[in-house]
């Protein structure tokens, strides 16, 4: 019995279109202001930070993150322009939570 076994070829395997279609202006500018929010280390862990909690109060990620407040607060600021983080004050304080547009995408690139 010969053991004849149907792969792909060459061309298949390395040049299939992985996306439907190429990035837009816009969509390529929106994705690498999303890119470079999480280009830092302290911002990742963030993130993450929030996204396990789903709901975090800024004081309490000083002592996680080994940050002072206004560090904290600048790196909150770039998660929010970028459009990943939604805070609401209470307060002195504000409580952090992964912005719900985009909770799929935030899972996603934490799941890595």
């Amino acid at each position: 019995m010969s053991a004849t076994a149907t792969q792909p070829s060459p061309s298949a395997t390395c040049c299939s279109p992985i996306s439907d279609a190429p990035l837009s202006e816009a969509d390529a500018g929106s994705l690498a202001h999303t890119y470079a929010a999480l280009a830092d280390p302290v911002r990742l862990r963030l993130l993450s930070l929030i996204a396990a909690s789903g709901e975090r109060c800024s004081c309490d990620l000083t002592d996680p993150l080994g940050k002072s407040q206004p560090t904290v607060s600048h790196h909150t600021k770039v998660l929010v322009e970028a459009g990943l983080i939604v805070g609401e004050k209470r307060g002195r304080w504000t409580y952090w939570r992964v912005a719900p547009s985009r909770v799929d995408v935030v899972a996603r690139l934490l799941d890595a």
